[in-house]
C-alpha cells in the first residue's frame, strides 16, 4: 500500500473540500489532534465517512469490532501498550499474515512497530475507534487482570513457603509484592470506566473475591478473585485513597483522582468491614463529563414545557423527586448549569461536590466540621445569593429554611427522596413544613426514574402480544394500535449481551396551580387532593413510559422493572 496523506484521499473521494481541509489543518496545530480526529470532532465529517472513504480509496476491508470474537492468544502478538498507543486490534492470523484492524490504517509507524513485535507481515483492516476501544477493553482488560492474579498468587505462594525459615520481623516485603497488585486494581478500575460503570463493587465471600460492577443502572460480575489476594488488594486501594492501612474495623472514606485515554475521573471510595473482610465500593464521577440539556437527559413534551417555565421563575422552590440511583443530582446540575449566568450569583451546597461548574460556587457539607445542610445554607443566605441549590433536604430543619428562602425572593432547588409527585406533598407534611408554606413557596415537582435505552447496534421490532400491552396501561382493541410495533435489543458485545445501552429520564411534572394550593391549605383527603392534580393537566409517569415505548426507545420490560417496581 503506497503512502497517501489522509487529507488528500478524502478530497479525492470527494468527502471533504480544500477549504475545510485547510481549516482542519488549522485547528490541528492548536489541538495537537490526529487529522481525522480532528476532521470528526469539528463536525466537518462523521466517523463513518471516514471509514467508508479509506474502505474505498484504499480497498482495506472494514470490520466490526462490536459482533467480532476474537481469540485471547492474539494478546500474545500485540502488547496492550501497544494497541492502545496506536489504537489497533489483532484479529486474526494466516500463516505469516496478522490481521490488525485500525482507526487509522496509513499510520505506517503503528504497522512497522506490530510488524516488529509480531514478527509477521500486517495486513490493514479498517474499524470504528468506538469499536476499537471495546475491543481493547475486552480483549486485555481480562487478560491483564488474569496476568496480574497469577503473579500476585505466586508471590504469596513464595512468601508463604518461606515464612518457616525466616523471622517475623522480616515478613511482609511489601516492595517485591506491590507491583502485580498495583496493575490489579488499576486494570479494575480501568475496566470499570470502559465499561461506562458508576460504581466498582470488590465484595469478599468466604473462598474468593467478587468484582462486581454498576452498568445503567444494574450490577454484573465481571471476575472472581482468590481469597489469598484480599488483603493486597485492599491495602493497594487504601494507599491509593489516603485511607489507614492498618485500620480494618470501622468503614473508611477517600478519594483518588485517576486518569484514562487522557480522561480524568474521581474516584470516591468506601470500605465496609464485613464479616469475610472489607467490602470496597468505588463511585467513579468523570470530571470531564459534559453536562447535557433536558432534551437529551428526555425531558419531552408536555414535561419538557414545565421544565422550561419553572426555570424561567426568579423565586420559589423547585423538587426533584425520586428513589436513589433515579438520576436527580444529574438534572439538578442540568438545571443549575442552564440558569449559570454572568448576572447571577448561584451557591451549592452539596454532599459530596460531584462536578464542578465553573462560575458556579459549590459547598462540600462536612458534619466533622459543623457544616451540615442546614448550617451551611444560613451561611449561604449571607452570602447575596439568587439561586440556592440544596443537595438533599433531609430534615425539617434545612426544609424550613430552603422554604423560607424561597419565599423571601430566592429561586431554590433541591432534591428529596419520594416515590412520586404526589408523595412528595405528604412527605413534606411528614417533614413538618407547613401546608401554608408549601402552597405559597413551592412552585414545582419533577420525579422521575432512569430506564434502559435500547442498544442501537442490535435493536429489532417485533408485534407485541395483547398480554404485554396490557402490562403497561396499552388497550389491544384501540384502533389506533393496530399493527403497532415494539423494538428490543438481540444483545450483541457492543451491549454485553444485555440488549440495552445508555439510560433515558421518564418524567412527571406537578407545578402548583391555585386548586392544588387552595386544597393544599385546605387540608383536603387525599382523594380531593388527587382530584385537583388532575384538573391541573397534570400527566402521570406512566404516560412518558408509553411514549418511549411506541417511540423504540426503551422496552416494556423495562417500565415494567423500573416504574412499576417502586410504585406505592
Amino acid at each position: 500500500m503506497k503512502f497517501t496523506r489522509l487529507g488528500d484521499l478524502l478530497i479525492d473521494a470527494g468527502v471533504i473540500t480544500d477549504e475545510q481541509l485547510g481549516q482542519a489543518l488549522a485547528n490541528q496545530k492548536k489541538t495537537k489532534r490526529r487529522l481525522g480526529d480532528e476532521l470528526v470532532q469539528s463536525g466537518i465529517i462523521t466517523e463513518r465517512q471516514v471509514v467508508d472513504a479509506l474502505t474505498m480509496q484504499l480497498g482495506i476491508d472494514f470490520i466490526d469490532l462490536t459482533t467480532t470474537q476474537i481469540d485471547p492468544e492474539m494478546t500474545k502478538l500485540v502488547p496492550k501498550n501497544l494497541a492502545k498507543r496506536y489504537s489497533v486490534v489483532p484479529v486474526r492470523t494466516r500463516g505469516d499474515e496478522l490481521y490488525l484492524a485500525m482507526s487509522d490504517p496509513l499510520n505506517f509507524i503503528a504497522t512497522e512497530e506490530v510488524r516488529a513485535a509480531s514478527r509477521k507481515r500486517v495486513v490493514p483492516m479498517i474499524a470504528m475507534q468506538s469499536g476499537i476501544d471495546h475491543a481493547i477493553s475486552q480483549l486485555y482488560g481480562t487478560e491483564g487482570a488474569k496476568r496480574a492474579i497469577r503473579e500476585m498468587q505466586q508471590e504469596v505462594s513464595e512468601t508463604s513457603r518461606e515464612r518457616s525459615g525466616i523471622k517475623i520481623a522480616e515478613l511482609g516485603n511489601e516492595s517485591e509484592s506491590s507491583a502485580p497488585s498495583i496493575r490489579l486494581v488499576d486494570n479494575i478500575i480501568e475496566r470499570g470506566i470502559s465499561a461506562r460503570a458508576s460504581d466498582i463493587h470488590i465484595e469478599p465471600m468466604e473462598d474468593e473475591v467478587h468484582v462486581r460492577m454498576r452498568v445503567d443502572g444494574l450490577l454484573r460480575t465481571e471476575f472472581n478473585i482468590p481469597k489469598e489476594l484480599q488483603q493486597s488488594l485492599t491495602s493497594r486501594v487504601k494507599v491509593m485513597c489516603n485511607m489507614d492501612v492498618t485500620e480494618r474495623r470501622i468503614p473508611q472514606d477517600g478519594r483518588a483522582i485517576v486518569r484514562v485515554r487522557m480522561r480524568e475521573a474521581d474516584l470516591r471510595v468506601s470500605t465496609l468491614p464485613t464479616v469475610h473482610g472489607e467490602k470496597i465500593v468505588m463511585r467513579i464521577l468523570d470530571r470531564e463529563k459534559k453536562l447535557n440539556s433536558a432534551e437529551e437527559l428526555g425531558f419531552m413534551g408536555i414535561n419538557l414545557k414545565r421544565y422550561n417555565s419553572l426555570l424561567n421563575l426568579k423565586q420559589g422552590i423547585i423538587l426533584l423527586v425520586g428513589p436513589t440511583g433515579s438520576g436527580k443530582s444529574s438534572t439538578l446540575f442540568t438545571m443549575i448549569s442552564r440558569l449559570n449566568t454572568e448576572q447571577v450569583n448561584i451557591v451549592t451546597l452539596e454532599d459530596p461536590v460531584e462536578y464542578n461548574i465553573e462560575g458556579v460556587n459549590q459547598v462540600q457539607v462536612n458534619e466533622k466540621s459543623g457544616t451540615t445542610f442546614a448550617s451551611g445554607l444560613r451561611s449561604i443566605l449571607r452570602q447575596d445569593p439568587d439561586i440556592i441549590a440544596v443537595g438533599e433536604i433531609r430534615d425539617q430543619e434545612t426544609a424550613d429554611i430552603a422554604f423560607r428562602s424561597a419565599v423571601t425572593g430566592h429561586l431554590v432547588l433541591s432534591t428529596l427522596h419520594t416515590n412520586d409527585a404526589v408523595a412528595t406533598l405528604d412527605r413534606l407534611d411528614d417533614i413538618g413544613v407547613e401546608p401554608y408554606m408549601v402552597s405559597t413557596a413551592l412552585k414545582g415537582i419533577i420525579s422521575q426514574r432512569l430506564v434502559r435505552r435500547i442498544c442501537p447496534h442490535c435493536k429489532e421490532t417485533y408485534i407485541p402480544t395483547e398480554e404485554e400491552m396490557r402490562s403497561i396501561g396499552f388497550d389491544p382493541d384501540d384502533p389506533t394500535l393496530k399493527g403497532v410495533e415494539f423494538s428490543r435489543g438481540r444483545g450483541c458485545a457492543e451491549c454485553y449481551q444485555t440488549g440495552y445501552r445508555g439510560r433515558i429520564v421518564v418524567v412527571e411534572t406537578l407545578t402548583l396551580d391555585k386548586g392544588i394550593k387552595r386544597a393544599l391549605t385546605a387540608r383536603v383527603s387525599r382523594p380531593e387532593l388527587m382530584e385537583a392534580v388532575e384538573k391541573s393537566g397534570f400527566e402521570p409517569m406512566i404516560e412518558n413510559c408509553r411514549s418511549l415505548v411506541l417511540q423504540g426507545i426503551t422496552t416494556t420490560e423495562e417500565v415494567q422493572r423500573v416504574v412499576f417496581a417502586t410504585e406505592e
